[in-house]
């Protein structure tokens, strides 16, 4: 396992982040202590999860993945980095969600409690909420890291535009500032590469993708017109599996995938190696988050943290790729 610094901050982290978003709903408590046994095994030191997990429950299940979790590290959460986020709805009231500086203080003692420790080395906001001011928001993220509840502070599914503000709202405010961001990023979603990255490498965020094998159908397995027989597209993981099948489930991507398993082939490669390998290719990127609903499904994903690219391969994927830096728009 490599290793890499996180961001401009003096944190180390493996190349590779165990995403826990399957843990206690698609994946079985026993079976996920042994992804974690695995990945640790591996070297991977950096662990991410959320209050609102397991994905495609509804919020009276949100929080078992933080349990679960917690109950795994009792004994050696001083050998992980520990990464959670907020703003997800985790009860009835309107206050259970969102950026406010009430629900940010309730959800990172109800976090703490969950994950059965003193603290979190990275405390995220899961998704931008514009209904709160920024300066609320920062400011209550800035008591939770004065208080000791959390090292550092970094966002997901943020735009660009909305970071910066933040990062400058933060520097006139004189509080914590964000240290990292957590994006979609793999060969089907490239769009951060235009506004994002940039914006990370001038301000020297970490960057930690999710979604690096698009959910799994970067793996090469799943027919277009085949039902899928298991994993992130199926009912059995509640709404999340529509989610995926609208982020991805198109023609499109499956031809997409066709031209990427031509160019892989030859190299005698698995399409998920390789395609993980892409994303951890780009300097910019710090850790991708890798995930699994059983152990065996990990193997393909640890190796990809030692395979280096062919230059001319890289350049093949990119050009068969980039359609995807548009978004949309070029569907």
């Amino acid at each position: 396992m490599q290793y890499r610094k996180f961001g401009r901050t003096g944190l180390t982290v493996s190349r590779l982040c165990l995403g826990t978003m399957t843990f206690g709903l698609q994946t079985e408590e026993d079976a996920s202590r042994r992804i974690l046994d695995t990945a640790a095994d591996a070297g991977v030191n950096f662990i991410d999860t959320a209050d609102v997990y397991p994905l495609g429950s509804d919020h009276s299940d949100a929080g078992r993945t933080e349990e679960i979790v917690g109950r795994w590290l009792k004994g050696k959460r001083d050998r992980f980095i520990l990464a959670t986020k907020a703003v997800g709805k985790m009860g009835p009231s309107a206050w259970d969600q969102g950026a406010s500086r009430k629900h940010l203080l309730d959800a990172i003692d109800a976090s703490l409690k969950r994950l059965g420790t003193d603290y979190v080395d990275l405390y995220q906001l899961h998704t931008d909420d514009a209904n709160t001011p920024l300066d609320e928001t920062l400011e209550a993220l800035d008591v939770i890291v004065r208080s000791g509840k959390a090292r550092y502070i970094g966002v997901s599914n943020f735009l660009a535009y909305r970071l910066a503000r933040a990062l400058g709202r933060a520097d006139v405010l004189r509080v914590a500032r964000f240290v990292s961001v957590q994006p979609r990023y793999n060969l089907l979603f490239r769009q951060i590469e235009r506004e994002l990255l940039p914006l990370a490498a001038e301000e020297q965020l970490a960057v930690m993708p999710y979604n690096p094998l698009a959910g799994g159908l970067l793996t090469g397995k799943h027919k277009l017109d085949a039902a899928p027989p298991s994993g992130r597209f199926t009912e059995t993981v509640g709404k999340a599996g529509a989610m995926y099948q609208e982020r991805y489930w198109h023609q499109r991507e499956f031809e997409t995938i066709e031209r990427l398993k031509a160019i892989v082939e030859p190299t005698g490669e698995s399409l998920t190696r390789v395609s993980l390998a892409w994303v951890l290719a780009n300097p910019l990127v710090t850790s991708a988050i890798i995930g699994a609903s059983r152990a065996e499904q990990l193997n393909d994903t640890l190796a990809a943290s030692e395979l280096v690219l062919d230059a001319n391969i890289k350049q093949q994927l990119d050009e068969a790729s980039v359609e995807y830096r548009w978004g949309d728009a070029a569907r």
